[in-house]
C-alpha cells in the first residue's frame, strides 16, 4: 500500500475505532457471549384461576405477518426475471427496478433504494434493507451505520467514490424495520444477481446476517458466517466470491466485536490484492 494510503487508511480507522469508544492503543479480541433469552411474561389469573395471556393494548403493533400467496409470489418474481434480464446496464436495472410493482413493500416506501458507488466497482457491500434516512434520500448506507460504513471500508483502501458499489438485497423499507420477508426478498432476488451480473465484482462482502443468509439460502447465524469465504452462483450461472462480515449497525450495538471486525476486513483486502488490487 503507497505511503499517503496508509496514513489514510490508519487516520480512518483511528476514527472508526474513536466512534465507537474503543481504545486505540489496543485490539483485544473479545470473547462473544448471546444476548440473554426474553424473560417470559408472566401470565395472570382470570376469574376462574386459569392463567391468562396479557392482551395488547391499543397502542401495541401486530407482530404477526402472513406471507403473499404462493401463486402471486411465483408472478411477480417472473416478473422480476424478465425485466432484469432486459436491464443492459446498471442504469436500466435502476430503472426497471424504480419502475417494478410487484414487491408487497412498494406502497409503504417514498423510493426504491437500489445502489450508491461506483458502476464498475472492484467490490460490492450488500446489506439488508433501507431505513427511515435511506428511504427519504432513495441511498443505502447513509445514516449512522453507513457513516461506520465508509469508515470502514475506507481503513482498507475501499471508498463508493472510488471502487466500491452499496446495495441491499431488498430495496424498500420495511413497516417498523422490521427484517424482510421471504416473499419481499424473494421478488428482489432476480434483480440482486442481474446487478451482479452487470458489475461482476471482484468480490461481494455481505454485511449482516440478513444479507448473509438470504444469498447463501442457510439458516446459519452471522456469528458462524462471519469470514468464512463462500460461492454464490447466479441464476445465469456466474459465481463470485462472497465474504459476510457483522453489519455497521450491529458493531454500533456491540463495539467490543470491533477486533472480529477488523480481521474480516483484511481477509476481504488480501482477497482483492490477490486480483491485483492495489489497496
Amino acid at each position: 500500500m503507497p505511503q499517503n494510503a496508509s496514513d489514510t487508511a490508519i487516520s480512518a480507522l483511528t476514527d472508526w475505532w474513536q466512534a465507537m469508544g474503543v481504545d486505540v492503543e489496543t485490539l483485544p479480541a473479545s470473547k462473544t457471549e448471546p444476548p440473554p433469552p426474553p424473560r417470559a411474561v408472566a401470565k395472570q389469573a382470570g376469574p376462574s384461576g386459569a392463567p391468562q395471556s396479557p392482551q395488547p393494548t391499543s397502542k401495541s403493533t401486530p407482530t404477526a405477518r402472513k406471507n403473499a400467496p404462493e401463486r402471486f409470489v411465483e408472478s411477480w418474481t417472473e416478473d422480476a426475471r424478465q425485466a432484469a434480464a432486459e436491464a443492459p446496464d446498471l442504469a436500466a436495472l435502476k430503472a426497471a427496478i424504480i419502475a417494478f410493482d410487484g414487491s408487497p413493500l412498494k406502497p409503504f416506501s417514498k423510493h426504491a433504494v437500489v445502489y450508491d458507488g461506483v458502476e464498475q466497482p472492484d467490490i460490492i457491500v450488500i446489506g439488508e434493507s433501507p431505513g427511515h434516512r435511506e428511504d427519504e434520500a432513495g441511498l443505502p448506507f447513509i445514516g449512522q451505520a453507513g457513516q461506520l460504513l465508509d469508515r470502514m471500508l475506507a481503513t482498507i483502501g475501499l471508498s463508493r467514490e472510488k471502487n466500491t458499489l452499496i446495495t441491499n438485497v431488498n430495496y424498500w423499507r420495511t413497516p417498523a424495520n422490521r427484517n424482510p420477508e421471504p416473499n419481499e426478498l424473494a421478488v428482489c432476488r432476480p434483480f440482486v444477481d442481474r446487478l451482479f451480473d452487470i458489475c461482476v465484482p471482484k468480490l461481494i462482502i455481505a454485511a449482516g446476517g440478513v444479507s448473509a443468509q438470504t444469498l447463501l439460502q442457510t439458516k446459519t447465524g452471522i456469528m458462524r458466517l462471519r469470514g468464512q469465504l463462500a460461492s454464490y452462483q447466479t441464476e445465469s450461472k456466474n459465481t463470485y466470491d462472497i465474504l459476510p462480515i457483522f453489519h455497521p449497525a450491529y458493531l454500533l450495538r456491540r463495539p467490543q466485536d470491533k477486533s472480529r471486525a477488523w480481521r474480516d476486513l483484511l481477509q476481504a483486502r488480501a482477497i482483492l490484492q490477490k486480483h491485483g488490487l492495489d489497496l
